[in-house]
């Protein structure tokens, strides 16, 4: 389960942005992330046997992959997300 991220009345799920080293897409979601101030936590299918596993089982086969909450955020990793609108995006946020 994602961790849950309190700031006042809101209530954030973390994205959990599914990732390997060398891996300029993964870079780009992560950065694109940033630039939109979203807050997420990494972590790196190639250290992480559980994490690659999971990532298998959910018939992924690239990388990164963006979940939130347990659910895949969107689909098509960096280019499905660079593809969502400044609405999508703030629609994150809260």
């Amino acid at each position: 389960m994602s961790p849950t991220i309190h700031s006042k009345d809101l209530v954030y799920k973390m994205i959990t942005v599914y990732s390997k080293n060398n891996c300029p897409f993964c870079v780009q979601a992560k950065n694109l992330l940033k630039l939109k101030g979203l807050e997420f936590q990494e972590v790196k299918i190639d250290e992480n046997e559980e994490a690659k596993q999971f990532v298998l089982s959910e018939g992924h086969r690239t990388v990164p992959q963006l979940y939130q909450d347990g659910r895949l955020l969107v689909e098509g990793g960096y280019q499905g997300l660079s593809r969502q609108n400044d609405d999508w995006f703030a629609a994150l946020k809260g």
